[in-house]
């Protein structure tokens, strides 16, 4: 076996002329240059690449933080024009460069062996943009932004990467614990390992968030029960492998394949899934000091039942997988409209898109926002037409779901629309369609979201909108 090194690729030993020689991963392409930080004195600038750090070509933004955490530097770096220059340089222990890449992955994406039949890239419609195809299931990418990943891909030279360099914590898709179970479910022999890997995160203090994808008649019920329990065994002690377990419900589009036998959730499938597990957070309440494991806000949702309380999602460790998402946006508004003015100086009459599936839980906001005298806040809940879904999410809503379900409709003088909807860095639609092109076609400016606060400012005319 190959042994990597702990920290990049050593440039030195790379003279091409050795047997099974290591493919030179790509130079890291610099974005963006931070005021004031060392990159700028040294006079980086977008476009230049930087070719090595030491001596040893950095495979990812991983190896980037490692290696410029030393003292003392040299850099290789190349101008967009070809020019060669070296930097050497002293600099405070941990002291980052200030240096922003186009990639977080130099020498390529790690993609998905699995073949599983609720996957939702499989799950759309063929001719969109080639980065909606890619299955990402790299161990960086989940430590770095929170991807899931099955582990079903990882080399010897990965888990000893992660081992070394401490790459905790992971985000894991569990699905299902049992073996046979799992391994159908991903279609790859090498799930059932699962049960094994936790095994070997624990006995070298390194942690995971997981996640469990329901499919009714299949991996819920007893299955489910067993999951839970199994990685609970792994949530105890004073460094658990398992720091959390977020249970959300498979979606499922028109676009999926023929005969793949997955039922979508159903309000009866939701109440038997949230009547699991509630007990099951009662005892992982008592005997972990923690609920463990939480429902997304789907499921609530779905049911027909009232969200939890806040209190009950603790610091909400899988917010960004659904879990308690609508609940602290929900919380975010309550603060921003806790003072709010007695009347405006001038009307203003908006409208504010969201997903069908939540429009529900936000109207007691939307009736505070409109007791302010000259504020008229009209909230369109849509459903997603190009997903084939009634019930859907702000962040499935696609621009031909909004030209499609807005149409006709009074929007007032301006659109609000949650920033989530788009494509994170860019203006453009899970359908493809750029919001410019949606705009166009609106009889009214469009106003993005980012938060709550954006929200509330956007109907006080603090936020000026888009002309």
């Amino acid at each position: 076996m190959w042994n990597e090194p702990s920290a990049g690729i050593a440039l030195a030993a790379l003279d091409g002329s050795s047997p099974g020689a290591v493919r030179l991963p790509a130079p890291a392409v610099v974005a963006s240059v931070e005021p004031g930080s060392i990159a700028e004195e040294l006079g980086f600038q977008p476009g230049d690449r930087l070719l090595s750090i030491n001596g040893k070509r950095p495979r990812d933004l991983i190896d980037v933080q490692m290696l410029v955490g030393e003292e003392e530097l040299t850099l290789e770096v190349e101008d967009p024009d070809g020019s060669l220059h070296t930097v050497e340089l002293e600099k405070d222990l941990d002291e980052g460069l200030g240096l922003g890449f186009t990639e977080a992955l130099f020498d390529g994406l790690k993609q998905c062996n699995n073949a599983c039949p609720f996957c939702f890239i499989d799950q759309q419609p063929p001719g969109r943009r080639s980065s909606l195809y890619l299955k990402d299931d790299d161990y960086r990418l989940s430590f770095l932004y929170g991807s899931y990943l099955t582990l079903t891909n990882l080399t010897a030279a990965d888990w000893q990467r992660i081992e070394e360099q401490r790459l905790s914590p992971l985000f894991v898709s569990v699905h299902a614990t049992e073996p046979e179970l799992r391994s159908r479910l991903l279609v790859n022999p090498r799930a059932a390992l699962l049960l094994d890997q936790l095994g070997w995160f624990a006995q070298r203090d390194l942690q995971i968030h997981a996640q469990v994808v329901v499919c009714p008649g299949i991996n819920d019920g007893p299955a489910l029960l067993r999951t839970l329990q199994d990685l609970a065994q792994f949530g105890a002690g004073d460094w658990p492998a398992v720091l959390s377990v977020a249970v959300v419900p498979v979606g499922l589009t028109r676009f999926r394949p023929d005969g793949d036998a997955l039922v979508p959730v159903d309000r009866q499938s939701a109440r038997q899934v949230i009547a699991l597990v509630e007990p099951l957070q009662q005892g992982f309440q008592r005997d972990l000091g923690s609920r463990f494991v939480w429902l997304s806000d789907e499921w609530y949702l779905m049911a027909g039942l009232p969200l939890p309380p806040r209190a009950d999602y603790e610091d909400l460790p899988q917010q960004e997988n659904g879990v308690g998402s609508i609940r602290a946006f929900i919380e975010a508004l309550e603060l921003a409209t806790r003072k709010l003015p007695k009347a405006l100086a001038r009307p203003r009459r908006l409208s504010w898109v969201v997903g069908q599936l939540v429009a529900e839980a936000l109207e007691p906001v939307v009736a505070r926002l409109n007791a302010v005298e000259g504020l008229d806040l009209i909230l369109h809940g849509l459903p997603s037409p190009y997903w084939g879904q009634e019930q859907v999410v702000t962040g499935l809503l696609t621009g031909s779901d909004l030209l499609t379900g807005l149409a006709g409709l009074d929007l007032g003088e301006a659109l609000l629309l949650p920033a989530v909807m788009l494509r994170q860095g860019e203006p453009v639609f899970l359908d493809d369609l750029s919001l410019a092109e949606v705009e166009a076609q609106l009889p009214v400016p469009v106003q993005l979201l980012k938060g709550a606060d954006d929200l509330v400012a956007s109907c006080l005319g603090k936020f000026p909108l888009t002309p």
